[in-house]
């Protein structure tokens, strides 16, 4: 049989960002995907038109959606953005998504939930968002189940990548000009290397599952920003050069949960999939 029939046609939204770049790092290693990239210009999931004839173009098997507002501070002062881009562009790609009978795999988020729980939060534990950005990609989540049969919600946190902007590159680049860092110990998460995230999403698609719904995968284990940064420092061999300060009271304009650790029970038992610590996943970062 021609292989050509079983390759599965794939659109990435938001593919500039880091979770897009470490997909496109191992598109080759899945011969049986074609993969395309959009970022904001080529495709802005606010405009419904252009979405549209994005699928009359080409008709696609999944999509990707990993375009989102992502700047929590920002989102406070002008939520009207952040809603836009994370609950209407979502309705908007679910809406099409819908009427082409294309699967929807979605990128949410630890923070909507409020970090009361004190214990990891399962898909069954109820959201909470207590800012602006958690409850638009709350709102984006709830158009998704109102409008869709086939998607996947993929709930993550504390996204980090050699690519685009997060802690990890931060503290790598403070390490190289300072001499003293102070890091809050106030709230408790999970860093997740977004290469292994890049890694669930493909097998997810290759695999062609239909357990549809929301899950959550996060690398395994629990952090407070300074025991990441402390790790940082360490996978970069400056831990004897900065002297590394612990804050509780590290002030933002965005409130934040104090405790948002994802349990991922769930996904690794449908998708019998083996997901690696925190600290055990550095060595995916290109040096």
């Amino acid at each position: 049989m021609n292989e050509k029939l079983h390759t599965k046609s794939i659109l990435i939204t938001g593919a500039g960002g880091q979770l897009g770049q470490c997909i496109k790092k191992i598109e080759n290693d899945y011969p049986g995907l074609k993969l395309h990239f959009t970022d904001s210009d080529t495709l802005d999931i606010t405009n419904k038109d252009t979405i549209q004839r994005f699928f009359v173009d080409k008709m696609f098997d999944f999509v990707i959606n990993c375009a989102a507002y992502t700047n929590v501070e920002q989102a406070e002062k002008e939520p009207e953005k952040a809603f836009l881009v994370n609950a209407e562009g979502v309705k908007h790609l679910a809406e099409v998504c819908e009427k082409y009978d294309t699967t929807l795999i979605h990128i949410s988020t630890d923070y909507v939930f409020d970090g009361e729980k004190g214990s990891p939060y399962t898909e069954e534990d109820l959201p909470n968002p207590i800012n602006v950005y958690g409850k638009s990609k709350l709102a984006g989540e709830r158009y998704i189940q109102e409008i869709l049969e086939k998607y996947f919600i993929i709930r993550t946190s504390w996204l980090y990548s050699e690519f685009g902007h997060n802690f990890f590159k931060t503290i790598l680049k403070k390490a190289e000009t300072e001499k003293e860092l102070t890091v809050t110990t106030g709230e408790t998460g999970t860093p997740t290397n977004a290469n292994d995230l890049a890694s669930f999403v493909l097998e997810l698609m290759k695999n062609d599952s239909s357990d549809y719904g929301i899950y959550h995968y996060s690398n395994l284990g629990e952090a407070t920003w300074y025991d990441f940064a402390k790790e940082i420092l360490k996978f970069s061999g400056k831990q004897d050069v900065i002297k590394l300060e612990k804050t509780e009271n590290y002030s933002t304009f965005a409130v934040r949960p104090k405790y948002s650790v994802l349990d991922t029970a769930k996904t690794e038992r449908m998708f019998s999939v083996s997901i690696i610590e925190w600290r055990n996943s550095f060595d995916k970062i290109l040096k």
